[in-house]
């Protein structure tokens, strides 16, 4: 063995004693033992040395883990230390007749303050819950850390433990975690879902096996969330594999352009010219061909997926917007939906200007369209800012789907809405039904007091379309004008329209 490497051994060794904080109380022996064995000079020399030796070896130094982690998280237990427990307990169950069961505390948006806010606002959050879960919790009972943000809590033994318990005692974590947290003057609402799993279900009497049984009733969970709450069952493995496999896909054809926009005309009922588009996602699936809407969006939303469709989303409506323009087509109004995730993102403004900057567009060119029933039941802060945000911004608030989400006059009023759009159920043969031609028209009188614009969808039928000209409508939009399309195929799409008589269609059959 090289002379070297008999060395270092030892070094390492001295080092890592040296570092022990224990090692600080013999300073006073050695000096002393110093001073009886070789007099003044040696002791003189000792007492200098000695401090500069402890500095180099780092023994005044945090660790790593240390130095990031405040008090509250760095004295929690880790992975490892959690199945040394569980193990211990399951090994004396036979003899004790006590048993334990394990739990994962699973956040459900703790990647977004991450994004959104940077890492010591995650750190201070993750600290506040781990707190609360301590509070909550008897003693005896462990918290650790695990790897992912979340925390798995390890009950102390006891002789009687079912399912309701320990329904009961989740339930208890989740509300100590769900009191908002105060961050920099904004309120921050943290939601958690929990998995969990009984000692005598685990699929093998080990704590590894106990801990990732209750890790998968989490993402089960978490799928099922926010705030949702599962017991581990055999089948889960099985299903959150074929999650997995959907997410990736999802993921895949977010990346590589496979999902993208069509675009729907939006027409004014007074000159018959178009006021704008609506962006629609559909996917071009490279084995399953043109895939619609209803089946690939909720899997969007499922998977988290929400906020990256539309980022796609916009990017694909912005570059049609500028290709209209260099080819001289004067689209007033590209719309785009705009998800709650989306809505929750501090930075969502920032960005948008940024984007809008990059093509040159200016803020009133883009609608931002959100479901009644997000401005009807939020009360996320972050939400009714941004709202407020783009309003100022210049952007256009439209209401999709209005008549469908209970929102309330004071909603409206409250986001700076520019113009509703009345849902596709209220317009299905509005030319032949009395009761939808009153139910319109209190939406369009109401409308029209409040100082807002209208846009009809599903507009199926030349008769749909006349009568809500007379009723009033503004815009209309929908299979009767045009179905949605590739961009490329609504250059031609406004050339034909332009080309045809402005005329509105007339009213056919009618209600009695």
């Amino acid at each position: 063995m090289p002379l070297t490497t008999r060395l270092a051994r030892p070094a390492r060794a001295l080092v890592a004693l040296m570092r022990r904080p224990e090692m600080v109380f013999f300073l006073p022996a050695i000096t002393l033992a110093a001073f009886w064995f070789g007099g003044e000079r040696v002791l003189v020399l000792v007492t200098l040395a000695a401090p500069l030796l402890f500095i180099l070896a780092g023994a005044f130094q945090e660790t790593e883990e240390q130095a990031l982690l405040p008090d509250a998280l760095g004295g929690l237990g880790l992975r490892g230390q959690m199945v040394s427990v569980l193990d211990q307990i399951l090994r004396d169950e036979p003899v004790t007749g006590r048993t334990t069961a394990c739990l994962v505390v699973q956040f459900d948006d703790m990647d977004q303050v991450l994004d959104r806010y940077g890492r010591a606002a995650q750190t201070e959050v993750l600290t506040r819950c781990a707190e609360r879960l301590c509070s909550a919790l008897r003693t005896g009972d462990l918290v650790a850390r695990l790897e992912g943000g979340g925390f798995a809590v390890a009950l102390a033994p006891v002789r009687r433990l079912d399912l309701e318990t320990v329904v009961q005692l989740a339930a208890r974590l989740q509300a100590a975690i769900n009191v908002p947290v105060s961050l920099n003057a904004q309120r921050l609402y943290i939601s958690a879902s929990v998995g969990f799993c009984l000692g005598q279900r685990a699929p093998e009497p080990t704590g590894k096996a106990l801990l990732d049984a209750a890790q998968i009733a989490a993402d089960e969970a978490a799928h099922h969330g926010p705030g949702a709450i599962r017991a581990h069952a055999p089948d889960m493995a099985r299903h959150r594999a074929d999650r997995e496999a959907i997410r990736d896909e999802l993921e895949a054809a977010l990346n590589d352009g496979q999902i993208r926009a069509h675009f729907q005309p939006q027409i004014s009922t007074d000159t018959g010219a178009l006021s704008g588009f609506e962006a629609l996602a559909r996917w071009y699936h490279p084995e399953r061909g043109l895939i619609p809407p209803s089946d690939f969006l909720p899997m969007i939303e499922d998977a988290g997926l929400s906020e990256r469709l539309g980022e796609v989303m916009l990017f694909n409506a912005l570059t049609a917007m500028s290709r209209w323009d260099k080819a001289g087509l004067g689209v007033p109004t590209v719309a785009v939906n705009f998800s709650a995730a989306e809505l929750r993102n501090p930075r969502l403004v920032e960005k948008l200007k940024w984007e809008l900057d990059r093509f040159d567009l200016a803020p009133e060119r883009l609608c931002v369209e959100i479901l009644e029933h997000v401005v009807a039941e939020t009360d996320n802060d972050v939400i009714v800012s941004n709202i407020a945000a783009l309003a100022r911004l210049g952007c256009g608030i439209d209401l999709d789907d209005f008549g469908t989400g209970h929102a309330s006059i004071t909603s409206i009023r409250r986001f700076a809405v520019r113009r509703i759009k009345i849902d596709r159920s209220f317009v299905t043969k509005v030319d032949e039904d009395r009761e939808q031609q009153r139910m319109v028209a209190a939406i369009l009188s109401m409308a029209e007091r409040l100082g807002l614009q209208t846009l009809a969808e599903g507009v199926e039928t030349p008769g749909e379309h006349a009568m809500l000209a007379q009723l009033g409508c503004g815009d209309v939009q929908g299979f009767g004008i045009a179905r949605p399309m590739p961009v490329d195929e609504t250059m031609d799409w406004i050339e034909r329209h332009r080309a045809r008589p402005s005329a509105a269609p007339r009213i056919g059959y009618r209600a009695r």
